[in-house]
């Protein structure tokens, strides 16, 4: 099932092992979709690549595109009741506009279908680095796993290319995080300087 190692959790079932238990034992089952949904992996949620159904999910990140707003979906078999659930500044208007105007940009530029092809051509461009040991991830939330730290390469990444990668607790992983409308022109730029530091 879970476990602990040097204070993270491994997972050792798989997902649907993982729904299953919840349902036998009457627990539910969130998820945390704040950073992987709104088309991160290259469908809405991260959870459906799994075939599976969670109860509750945390949202935020995408679902404005840089302004301040989160969420949580709860499954309609979990009975509203009032006083269950509060918050400070709910039903801001602005901050649902905004919301309301990603969804439909997300339809009307196709970004979950962009993603997948632009995850297609960004695996493609990868595989024609050296020194790369793993690529990991799905759509547009990858990251680049190396024999060194990688805290170098971010930093010389963003001040002599101007490119901002991702660090982690893994020292030796580059994550990548591009916007999901990004082009191949500047997924080219960003292959191109990491293949001349590599090189280098």
């Amino acid at each position: 099932m879970l476990e602990g190692r040097n204070g993270l959790w491994k997972m050792k079932n798989n997902f649907k092992e993982i729904e299953k238990i919840c349902r036998e034992n009457g627990v539910l089952l969130i998820l945390d979709e704040i950073q992987s949904g709104y088309g991160r992996t290259g469908k809405f949620f991260a959870f459906q690549h799994h075939g599976i159904q969670p109860d509750i999910i945390t949202v935020a990140k995408g679902m404005g595109n840089g302004f301040p707003i989160a969420g949580v979906l709860i499954s309609e078999h979990i009975k509203a009741r009032h006083g269950r659930l509060g918050t400070t500044f709910g039903g801001n208007h602005l901050a649902c506009a905004a919301a309301i105007s990603v969804l439909d940009i997300m339809v009307a530029e196709k970004l979950l279908q962009h993603t997948e092809e632009m995850h297609q051509y960004l695996i493609e461009r990868l595989r024609t680095l050296p020194k790369v040991q793993e690529v990991k991830g799905r759509g547009l939330m990858l990251g680049l796993s190396f024999d060194f730290e990688v805290a170098n390469l971010r930093k010389t990444l963003l001040f002599d290319h101007c490119i901002f990668t991702g660090g982690s607790i893994d020292k030796k992983l580059l994550r990548i995080l591009p916007p999901l409308n990004i082009q191949p022109a500047q997924i080219d730029q960003f292959i191109g300087a990491l293949q001349q530091l590599l090189n280098a």
